[in-house]
């Protein structure tokens, strides 16, 4: 199974891929401020590589229950100058979370290699045309709502399903709009839209989506059902990600959003080399 995200590409199954979190907003729920000044996020962007993340999303909008948009023009300024100094050198595939068209067209005219929409379930045409025309890589998410909305009061008949329908439809759309599937990854939207019961059935039923035959991508670091399941505020959820992050693995899930790169990347690096050992052993096991 190929992933191809402009000039790089992904060939699954592989060991799991860790997407390093650079949020370049003033207002994010756990990291807001930190990195808005392009050089500080341009140090951290290279202190994520170190880490061991194989791309970066770079995030120039707060989507934060209940935050509210910004204008494109404020979230190209805060993206464009880290774009800008990152581009030429970086070894690893940027990637730039918005769901505007003309922030994604920007963007992709900067060097990003791929698209990270939030807001995928609009089915914007300017976006997707972006997409198809610069055969950049192009990741679905699934959100009920808008975060202004999304946490009031989801409701789903049955959360599993009906997020595999989107997923089905918008490949199938994407198609018709010339986006070949190779540049498609999916991501279930865990915590945007979702009850905390929700978000377990879905990390836990993640292989039902394996017959769509393109990777699947989770974000579940420091965000509150944590918190709810097991206490603590955003900088002491780590514990729990991980947790969630195995047991997506094991669900067959390829690609991990985090902040906390270096302990996501060391967990995976180990499930991945138990799970190798295991296989092995059944290997010689059958051959004995």
């Amino acid at each position: 199974m190929l992933w191809r995200i402009g000039r790089f590409h992904f060939d699954f199954p592989r060991p799991p891929v860790v997407m390093g979190i650079l949020n370049v907003t003033p207002d994010s729920f756990s990291d807001g401020g930190l990195f808005s000044d392009p050089e500080r996020a341009v140090d951290r962007a290279w202190a994520i590589l170190e880490e061991g993340a194989e791309m970066i999303d770079i995030g120039g909008e707060s989507t934060r229950p209940g935050s509210k948009p910004i204008a494109p023009a404020e979230e190209l300024r805060r993206i464009l100058p880290v774009l800008e100094r990152l581009v030429p050198r970086f070894p690893i595939p940027i990637s730039v979370d918005t769901c505007k068209p003309e922030v994604a067209e920007a963007a992709i005219h900067s060097g990003a290699s791929l698209i990270n929409d939030i807001g995928a379930v609009m089915q914007v045409p300017r976006m997707w045309k972006a997409i198809a025309d610069a055969r950049v890589g192009y990741l679905v998410m699934h959100m009920q709502g808008t975060p202004q909305t999304m946490q009031l009061a989801p409701s789903y008949l049955e959360v599993v399903g009906e997020v595999g329908a989107f997923f089905a439809d918008c490949l199938s759309r994407l198609e018709k709009s010339g986006v070949h599937p190779d540049q498609v990854a999916l991501d279930p939207g865990i915590g945007f839209g979702k009850t905390v019961e929700q978000n377990l059935q879905l990390l836990t039923h993640l292989n039902v989506y394996s017959p769509l035959r393109r990777p699947l991508v989770i974000g579940v670091s420091r965000k509150s059902f944590l918190g709810e399941v097991a206490g603590g505020g955003p900088s002491y959820r780590l514990p729990a990600a991980l947790a969630c992050s195995l047991r997506a693995a094991d669900q067959g899930c390829a690609i991990f959003r985090t902040h906390d790169v270096r302990e996501t990347s060391q967990a995976l690096w180990t499930w991945s080399a138990l799970r190798q050992s295991a296989l092995s052993q059944s290997t010689v096991s059958q051959l004995g």
